[in-house]
Protein backbone atom coordinates (compact mmCIF):
# COMPACT_ATOMS: atom_id res chain seq x y z
CA UNK A 1 0.00 0.00 0.00
CA UNK A 2 1.16 2.99 -0.83
CA UNK A 3 0.16 6.55 0.22
CA UNK A 4 3.14 8.89 0.05
CA UNK A 5 3.14 8.95 -3.87
CA UNK A 6 0.67 7.46 -6.67
CA UNK A 7 2.70 4.14 -6.32
CA UNK A 8 3.58 2.08 -9.72
CA UNK A 9 0.34 0.36 -9.81
CA UNK A 10 -2.07 3.55 -9.79
CA UNK A 11 0.88 5.27 -11.97
CA UNK A 12 0.43 2.78 -14.82
CA UNK A 13 -3.38 3.09 -14.48
CA UNK A 14 -3.24 6.69 -15.08
CA UNK A 15 -3.67 7.54 -11.13
CA UNK A 16 -3.74 11.12 -9.90
CA UNK A 17 -0.38 12.15 -7.82
CA UNK A 18 -2.86 14.08 -5.84
CA UNK A 19 -4.99 13.41 -2.89
CA UNK A 20 -4.87 12.02 0.37
CA UNK A 21 -5.86 8.40 -0.79
CA UNK A 22 -3.14 8.53 -3.67
CA UNK A 23 -1.83 4.96 -4.52
CA UNK A 24 -4.49 3.09 -3.22
CA UNK A 25 -6.28 0.77 -5.75
CA UNK A 26 -10.44 0.16 -5.46
CA UNK A 27 -12.64 -2.18 -7.35
CA UNK A 28 -15.89 -0.70 -8.02
CA UNK A 29 -18.20 -3.68 -8.51
CA UNK A 30 -21.02 -1.72 -7.56
CA UNK A 31 -24.97 -0.16 -9.11
CA UNK A 32 -27.06 2.63 -8.80
CA UNK A 33 -25.73 4.77 -5.83
CA UNK A 34 -25.00 3.30 -2.30
CA UNK A 35 -22.05 1.36 -3.84
CA UNK A 36 -21.11 3.89 -6.56
CA UNK A 37 -21.03 6.70 -4.44
CA UNK A 38 -18.40 5.50 -1.67
CA UNK A 39 -16.09 4.62 -4.63
CA UNK A 40 -16.74 8.29 -5.91
CA UNK A 41 -15.60 9.41 -2.90
CA UNK A 42 -12.73 7.30 -2.73
CA UNK A 43 -11.89 8.80 -5.61
CA UNK A 44 -12.41 12.14 -5.35
CA UNK A 45 -9.65 11.41 -2.08
CA UNK A 46 -7.47 10.55 -4.61
CA UNK A 47 -7.68 6.66 -4.86
CA UNK A 48 -7.39 5.40 -8.54
CA UNK A 49 -11.31 3.24 -8.61
CA UNK A 50 -11.83 0.95 -11.58
CA UNK A 51 -15.29 0.82 -12.35
CA UNK A 52 -16.58 -3.54 -12.83
CA UNK A 53 -19.91 -3.87 -15.09
CA UNK A 54 -21.30 -6.84 -16.37
CA UNK A 55 -20.52 -6.76 -20.49
CA UNK A 56 -23.98 -7.59 -21.27
CA UNK A 57 -25.76 -5.71 -17.89
CA UNK A 58 -23.98 -2.70 -17.12
CA UNK A 59 -25.11 -0.60 -14.59
CA UNK A 60 -28.80 0.16 -15.12
CA UNK A 61 -28.18 3.64 -13.91
CA UNK A 62 -26.61 4.41 -17.25
CA UNK A 63 -30.21 4.91 -18.01
CA UNK A 64 -31.53 7.11 -15.36
CA UNK A 65 -32.36 10.66 -16.31
CA UNK A 66 -31.67 13.64 -17.01
CA UNK A 67 -29.17 13.12 -19.83
CA UNK A 68 -26.70 14.51 -21.48
CA UNK A 69 -27.17 14.56 -25.55
CA UNK A 70 -24.50 14.84 -28.15
CA UNK A 71 -24.86 16.56 -31.81
CA UNK A 72 -25.01 12.85 -32.87
CA UNK A 73 -28.15 12.14 -30.40
CA UNK A 74 -25.65 9.96 -28.26
CA UNK A 75 -27.07 10.21 -24.96
CA UNK A 76 -24.78 9.84 -21.60
CA UNK A 77 -26.89 9.67 -18.02
CA UNK A 78 -25.81 12.84 -16.13
CA UNK A 79 -27.21 10.83 -13.10
CA UNK A 80 -24.62 8.24 -13.40
CA UNK A 81 -21.69 10.88 -14.35
CA UNK A 82 -22.61 12.43 -10.47
CA UNK A 83 -22.09 9.19 -8.81
CA UNK A 84 -18.98 7.49 -11.03
CA UNK A 85 -16.71 10.67 -11.86
CA UNK A 86 -13.06 10.38 -11.68
CA UNK A 87 -13.10 6.41 -12.00
CA UNK A 88 -11.82 3.67 -15.15
CA UNK A 89 -14.30 1.69 -16.92
CA UNK A 90 -13.80 -2.42 -17.53
CA UNK A 91 -16.22 -4.81 -17.75
CA UNK A 92 -15.66 -8.39 -16.33
CA UNK A 93 -18.66 -11.35 -16.21
CA UNK A 94 -18.20 -13.09 -13.08
CA UNK A 95 -20.26 -15.51 -14.49
CA UNK A 96 -17.47 -16.91 -16.58
CA UNK A 97 -14.64 -18.71 -15.00
CA UNK A 98 -12.19 -16.02 -17.33
CA UNK A 99 -14.26 -13.41 -15.93
CA UNK A 100 -13.42 -14.74 -11.69
CA UNK A 101 -9.67 -15.71 -12.60
CA UNK A 102 -9.18 -12.04 -14.14
CA UNK A 103 -11.03 -10.47 -10.53
CA UNK A 104 -9.15 -13.05 -8.79
CA UNK A 105 -5.82 -11.52 -10.52
CA UNK A 106 -6.60 -7.77 -9.95
CA UNK A 107 -7.38 -8.31 -6.41
CA UNK A 108 -3.74 -9.04 -5.83
CA UNK A 109 -2.14 -5.68 -6.55
CA UNK A 110 -5.67 -4.05 -5.14
CA UNK A 111 -5.91 -2.35 -1.94
CA UNK A 112 -9.82 -2.04 -1.84
CA UNK A 113 -13.08 -3.98 -2.98
CA UNK A 114 -16.47 -2.13 -3.24
CA UNK A 115 -19.50 -4.05 -3.90
CA UNK A 116 -23.16 -4.16 -3.31
CA UNK A 117 -25.05 -7.31 -4.38
CA UNK A 118 -27.43 -9.25 -1.88
CA UNK A 119 -25.43 -11.26 0.36
CA UNK A 120 -23.95 -14.28 -0.89
CA UNK A 121 -24.27 -13.38 -4.74
CA UNK A 122 -20.49 -13.09 -4.63
CA UNK A 123 -20.13 -16.13 -3.03
CA UNK A 124 -22.29 -18.26 -5.81
CA UNK A 125 -19.70 -16.80 -8.20
CA UNK A 126 -17.06 -17.79 -6.72
CA UNK A 127 -14.98 -14.71 -5.79
CA UNK A 128 -16.94 -13.99 -2.03
CA UNK A 129 -14.89 -12.64 0.37
CA UNK A 130 -13.14 -15.86 1.71
CA UNK A 131 -11.64 -16.35 -1.56
CA UNK A 132 -10.49 -12.76 -2.51
CA UNK A 133 -8.61 -12.47 0.95
CA UNK A 134 -6.54 -15.58 0.49
CA UNK A 135 -5.81 -14.00 -3.09
CA UNK A 136 -4.56 -10.79 -1.12
CA UNK A 137 -4.49 -11.02 2.55
CA UNK A 138 -4.48 -6.94 3.07
CA UNK A 139 -7.32 -6.58 0.83
CA UNK A 140 -9.96 -4.33 2.17
CA UNK A 141 -13.66 -6.07 1.32
CA UNK A 142 -16.26 -3.32 1.51
CA UNK A 143 -19.81 -4.97 0.75
CA UNK A 144 -22.87 -2.81 1.34
CA UNK A 145 -26.59 -4.09 1.12
CA UNK A 146 -29.60 -3.83 2.70
CA UNK A 147 -29.56 -6.19 5.87
CA UNK A 148 -26.38 -6.87 6.15
CA UNK A 149 -23.96 -10.18 6.01
CA UNK A 150 -25.52 -11.49 8.58
CA UNK A 151 -29.10 -12.09 10.29
CA UNK A 152 -32.60 -13.04 9.24
CA UNK A 153 -33.10 -11.09 6.71
CA UNK A 154 -29.73 -10.67 5.08
CA UNK A 155 -31.03 -12.33 1.87
CA UNK A 156 -33.73 -10.35 1.56
CA UNK A 157 -33.66 -7.90 -1.28
CA UNK A 158 -33.87 -3.98 -0.32
CA UNK A 159 -34.00 -0.03 -2.29
CA UNK A 160 -33.24 2.78 -0.02
CA UNK A 161 -37.27 2.35 0.37
CA UNK A 162 -36.69 -0.88 2.45
CA UNK A 163 -34.22 0.74 5.05
CA UNK A 164 -36.08 3.65 5.58
CA UNK A 165 -39.09 1.16 6.54
CA UNK A 166 -37.21 -1.25 8.29
CA UNK A 167 -34.66 1.38 9.83
CA UNK A 168 -38.27 3.50 11.43
CA UNK A 169 -37.31 6.78 9.72
CA UNK A 170 -40.84 6.38 7.54
CA UNK A 171 -42.74 5.70 10.75
CA UNK A 172 -41.90 9.03 11.47
CA UNK A 173 -41.75 11.26 9.30
CA UNK A 174 -44.49 13.24 8.17
CA UNK A 175 -47.57 14.97 9.22
CA UNK A 176 -49.16 13.68 12.49
CA UNK A 177 -52.52 13.68 10.90
CA UNK A 178 -51.48 11.94 7.50
CA UNK A 179 -49.51 8.19 6.59
CA UNK A 180 -45.93 8.35 7.57
CA UNK A 181 -43.76 10.31 4.63
CA UNK A 182 -40.93 8.50 3.21
CA UNK A 183 -37.39 11.42 3.92
CA UNK A 184 -37.44 12.94 0.08
CA UNK A 185 -34.03 11.85 -1.05
CA UNK A 186 -32.24 8.35 -0.88
CA UNK A 187 -30.83 8.58 2.80
CA UNK A 188 -31.07 4.78 2.95
CA UNK A 189 -28.37 4.70 -0.02
CA UNK A 190 -26.78 7.92 0.76
CA UNK A 191 -26.16 6.84 4.92
CA UNK A 192 -24.87 3.34 4.05
CA UNK A 193 -22.68 5.37 1.51
CA UNK A 194 -21.38 7.30 3.99
CA UNK A 195 -20.52 4.83 6.97
CA UNK A 196 -18.93 2.13 4.12
CA UNK A 197 -16.51 5.06 3.14
CA UNK A 198 -15.68 5.40 7.26
CA UNK A 199 -15.53 1.66 7.75
CA UNK A 200 -12.84 1.76 4.62
CA UNK A 201 -10.68 4.07 6.01
CA UNK A 202 -10.64 2.79 9.51
CA UNK A 203 -9.86 -0.82 7.64
CA UNK A 204 -7.29 0.73 5.45
CA UNK A 205 -5.85 2.02 8.16
CA UNK A 206 -5.14 -1.16 9.90
CA UNK A 207 -3.78 -3.32 6.85
CA UNK A 208 -1.15 -0.58 6.72
CA UNK A 209 -0.25 -0.84 9.92
CA UNK A 210 -0.78 -4.73 10.46
CA UNK A 211 -0.85 -5.94 6.56
CA UNK A 212 -4.14 -7.84 7.48
CA UNK A 213 -7.52 -6.26 5.35
CA UNK A 214 -10.96 -7.41 6.70
CA UNK A 215 -14.54 -7.32 5.73
CA UNK A 216 -16.75 -4.02 5.90
CA UNK A 217 -19.81 -5.07 6.22
CA UNK A 218 -22.49 -2.20 6.04
CA UNK A 219 -26.41 -2.16 6.25
CA UNK A 220 -28.59 0.17 4.93
CA UNK A 221 -31.30 -0.79 7.42
CA UNK A 222 -28.71 -0.51 10.49
CA UNK A 223 -27.21 2.84 8.96
CA UNK A 224 -30.95 4.86 8.88
CA UNK A 225 -31.76 3.25 12.43
CA UNK A 226 -28.82 5.35 13.56
CA UNK A 227 -30.48 8.40 11.92
CA UNK A 228 -33.60 8.17 14.53
CA UNK A 229 -31.98 10.77 16.71
CA UNK A 230 -33.57 10.38 20.23
CA UNK A 231 -36.40 7.96 19.22
CA UNK A 232 -34.28 4.71 20.28
CA UNK A 233 -33.66 5.74 23.74
CA UNK A 234 -37.48 7.48 24.04
CA UNK A 235 -38.54 3.71 23.52
CA UNK A 236 -36.15 2.18 25.64
CA UNK A 237 -35.86 4.57 28.42
CA UNK A 238 -40.10 5.76 28.61
CA UNK A 239 -41.57 3.16 26.46
CA UNK A 240 -41.94 6.20 23.94
CA UNK A 241 -42.79 4.70 20.11
CA UNK A 242 -42.12 8.43 18.31
CA UNK A 243 -44.49 8.95 15.37
CA UNK A 244 -44.57 11.66 12.48
CA UNK A 245 -43.78 14.93 14.08
CA UNK A 246 -44.03 17.29 10.95
CA UNK A 247 -41.89 20.52 10.69
CA UNK A 248 -41.87 19.92 14.73
CA UNK A 249 -38.87 19.04 17.03
CA UNK A 250 -39.62 16.53 19.66
CA UNK A 251 -39.27 18.55 22.57
CA UNK A 252 -36.89 22.02 21.46
CA UNK A 253 -39.45 24.67 20.82
CA UNK A 254 -38.92 27.09 18.71
CA UNK A 255 -37.40 25.00 16.64
CA UNK A 256 -39.21 24.34 12.81
CA UNK A 257 -40.80 25.63 9.85
CA UNK A 258 -42.35 29.10 9.86
CA UNK A 259 -43.91 31.16 7.00
CA UNK A 260 -43.27 34.57 5.66
CA UNK A 261 -44.09 36.44 2.44
CA UNK A 262 -42.74 34.48 -0.34
CA UNK A 263 -42.06 31.01 1.56
CA UNK A 264 -40.64 29.72 4.29
CA UNK A 265 -37.71 30.14 6.95
CA UNK A 266 -36.05 27.71 9.47
CA UNK A 267 -35.90 29.80 12.78
CA UNK A 268 -33.88 28.31 15.76
CA UNK A 269 -33.82 30.77 18.28
CA UNK A 270 -34.69 28.19 21.46
CA UNK A 271 -31.66 29.11 23.76
CA UNK A 272 -32.02 32.08 26.34
CA UNK A 273 -29.53 33.88 24.54
CA UNK A 274 -30.73 33.47 21.02
CA UNK A 275 -34.44 34.49 22.19
CA UNK A 276 -33.20 37.32 23.95
CA UNK A 277 -31.60 38.64 20.77
CA UNK A 278 -34.43 37.94 18.50
CA UNK A 279 -36.92 39.57 20.79
CA UNK A 280 -34.57 42.52 20.24
CA UNK A 281 -33.98 42.60 16.42
CA UNK A 282 -37.76 42.31 15.74
CA UNK A 283 -38.52 45.12 18.10
CA UNK A 284 -40.09 43.45 21.13
CA UNK A 285 -37.30 43.40 23.65
CA UNK A 286 -39.90 43.45 26.44
CA UNK A 287 -40.51 39.60 25.57
CA UNK A 288 -37.02 38.37 26.51
CA UNK A 289 -38.05 39.73 30.06
CA UNK A 290 -41.75 38.19 30.11
CA UNK A 291 -42.03 35.74 33.14
CA UNK A 292 -44.05 33.61 31.58
CA UNK A 293 -42.07 32.72 28.41
CA UNK A 294 -38.33 34.22 30.06
CA UNK A 295 -36.44 30.68 30.17
CA UNK A 296 -35.71 28.11 27.55
CA UNK A 297 -37.79 25.23 29.92
CA UNK A 298 -40.66 27.92 29.81
CA UNK A 299 -40.85 27.75 26.26
CA UNK A 300 -40.41 24.39 25.56
CA UNK A 301 -43.90 23.10 27.25
CA UNK A 302 -45.82 22.97 24.35
CA UNK A 303 -49.03 24.60 25.59
CA UNK A 304 -46.94 27.72 25.85
CA UNK A 305 -45.74 27.50 22.72
CA UNK A 306 -48.58 26.98 21.32
CA UNK A 307 -50.35 30.07 23.02
CA UNK A 308 -47.47 32.53 23.66
CA UNK A 309 -44.66 31.84 21.10
CA UNK A 310 -45.81 30.55 17.94
CA UNK A 311 -48.04 33.88 17.23
CA UNK A 312 -45.39 35.97 17.50
CA UNK A 313 -43.17 34.25 15.35
CA UNK A 314 -45.61 34.72 12.95
CA UNK A 315 -46.73 38.16 13.58
CA UNK A 316 -42.34 39.13 12.89
CA UNK A 317 -42.18 36.61 9.79
CA UNK A 318 -45.44 36.81 7.69
CA UNK A 319 -44.97 40.66 6.37
CA UNK A 320 -41.11 40.06 5.09
CA UNK A 321 -39.56 38.19 2.80
CA UNK A 322 -36.95 35.24 2.93
CA UNK A 323 -33.92 37.91 2.00
CA UNK A 324 -35.14 40.65 4.43
CA UNK A 325 -35.25 38.30 7.26
CA UNK A 326 -32.30 37.24 6.60
CA UNK A 327 -30.81 40.33 6.57
CA UNK A 328 -32.34 41.23 9.50
CA UNK A 329 -30.83 38.59 11.64
CA UNK A 330 -27.47 38.59 10.17
CA UNK A 331 -24.92 36.37 11.64
CA UNK A 332 -26.65 36.90 15.12
CA UNK A 333 -29.98 34.10 15.14
CA UNK A 334 -30.19 30.82 13.28
CA UNK A 335 -32.83 31.73 10.64
CA UNK A 336 -32.45 30.14 7.13
CA UNK A 337 -34.52 30.44 4.13
CA UNK A 338 -35.59 27.32 3.21
CA UNK A 339 -34.61 27.03 -0.49
CA UNK A 340 -35.17 25.30 -3.65
CA UNK A 341 -32.62 23.54 -5.06
CA UNK A 342 -32.19 25.70 -8.02
CA UNK A 343 -32.03 28.45 -5.48
CA UNK A 344 -29.55 26.30 -3.66
CA UNK A 345 -27.34 25.94 -7.08
CA UNK A 346 -27.05 29.53 -7.22
CA UNK A 347 -26.17 30.08 -3.66
CA UNK A 348 -22.96 32.40 -2.57
CA UNK A 349 -22.10 30.33 -0.01
CA UNK A 350 -22.58 27.14 -2.08
CA UNK A 351 -20.11 28.64 -4.77
CA UNK A 352 -17.59 29.37 -2.08
CA UNK A 353 -17.15 26.07 -1.06
CA UNK A 354 -16.98 24.95 -4.54
CA UNK A 355 -19.84 22.67 -4.08
CA UNK A 356 -21.09 22.75 -7.88
CA UNK A 357 -18.42 21.85 -9.91
CA UNK A 358 -18.39 22.19 -13.76
CA UNK A 359 -16.97 19.09 -16.26
CA UNK A 360 -16.47 19.10 -19.64
CA UNK A 361 -17.76 15.93 -21.32
CA UNK A 362 -16.10 16.26 -24.79
CA UNK A 363 -18.77 15.03 -26.84
CA UNK A 364 -21.30 16.24 -24.49
CA UNK A 365 -20.60 19.93 -23.48
CA UNK A 366 -20.66 20.91 -19.70
CA UNK A 367 -21.84 19.41 -16.96
CA UNK A 368 -22.48 20.91 -13.41
CA UNK A 369 -22.79 18.36 -10.46
CA UNK A 370 -22.40 18.61 -6.97
CA UNK A 371 -19.09 18.78 -5.22
CA UNK A 372 -16.98 17.09 -2.44
CA UNK A 373 -18.21 18.55 0.94
CA UNK A 374 -14.95 17.04 2.15
CA UNK A 375 -12.48 19.93 2.46
CA UNK A 376 -8.83 18.64 3.38
CA UNK A 377 -6.07 22.18 3.75
CA UNK A 378 -3.01 20.22 2.13
CA UNK A 379 -4.62 17.41 0.32
CA UNK A 380 -7.79 19.02 -1.56
CA UNK A 381 -10.51 16.64 -3.35
CA UNK A 382 -10.59 16.77 -6.56
CA UNK A 383 -14.00 16.19 -7.81
CA UNK A 384 -13.93 16.74 -11.78
CA UNK A 385 -13.35 13.81 -13.45
CA UNK A 386 -15.36 12.25 -15.83
CA UNK A 387 -17.16 9.01 -15.59
CA UNK A 388 -16.07 5.90 -17.84
CA UNK A 389 -18.18 4.98 -20.76
CA UNK A 390 -18.44 0.63 -20.34
CA UNK A 391 -15.54 -0.47 -20.42
CA UNK A 392 -13.69 2.29 -21.73
CA UNK A 393 -9.97 1.77 -20.19
CA UNK A 394 -10.42 -2.15 -20.44
CA UNK A 395 -6.90 -2.16 -22.20
CA UNK A 396 -5.38 -0.24 -19.76
CA UNK A 397 -6.73 -2.08 -16.50
CA UNK A 398 -5.43 -5.46 -17.87
CA UNK A 399 -2.18 -4.94 -19.10
CA UNK A 400 -1.59 -2.80 -15.47
CA UNK A 401 -3.14 -5.17 -13.37
CA UNK A 402 -3.12 -8.65 -14.64
CA UNK A 403 -0.34 -8.05 -16.82
CA UNK A 404 -2.15 -9.25 -20.17
CA UNK A 405 -0.88 -8.17 -23.65
CA UNK A 406 -3.40 -7.33 -26.58
CA UNK A 407 -3.56 -10.59 -27.76
CA UNK A 408 -4.62 -11.81 -24.98
CA UNK A 409 -7.35 -9.37 -24.05
CA UNK A 410 -8.51 -9.72 -27.75
CA UNK A 411 -8.74 -13.17 -27.21
CA UNK A 412 -10.91 -12.41 -23.58
CA UNK A 413 -13.25 -9.96 -25.43
CA UNK A 414 -13.85 -12.46 -28.59
CA UNK A 415 -15.60 -15.02 -25.85
CA UNK A 416 -17.03 -12.68 -23.85
CA UNK A 417 -15.41 -12.59 -20.73
CA UNK A 418 -14.95 -8.98 -20.57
Amino acid sequence: MTINGAGPIAQMLGGTDEGALRGIVVLDITRVVAGPFCSMLLADLGATVIKIENPKDPDYARDFPPKLTASSGEEFSAFFAQFNRNKLGLTLDLSTEDGQELLRKLVRRADVLVENFRPGTMDKLGVGYEVLRRENPKLVYTAISGYGQTGPYRRRPAYDNSAQATGGLWSMNGFPDRPPARVGTIIGDLSATLYAVIGTLAALRHAEKTGQGQLVDVSQQDSVFSLTENAVVSYTVEGKVPGPLGNEHPFVKPYELYPCKDGFVFFGGYTDKFWRLSCHLFGQPELADDPEIDTMAKRFVPEVYERRIRPVLHKWFEDKTKTELEEIVGDAVPLSAVKNIGEVVEDPQIAARDMVVDVEYPEFGELRMFGSPIKLGDTPTQPRGLAPKVGEHAGTVLRALADLDEREIAALREKGAI
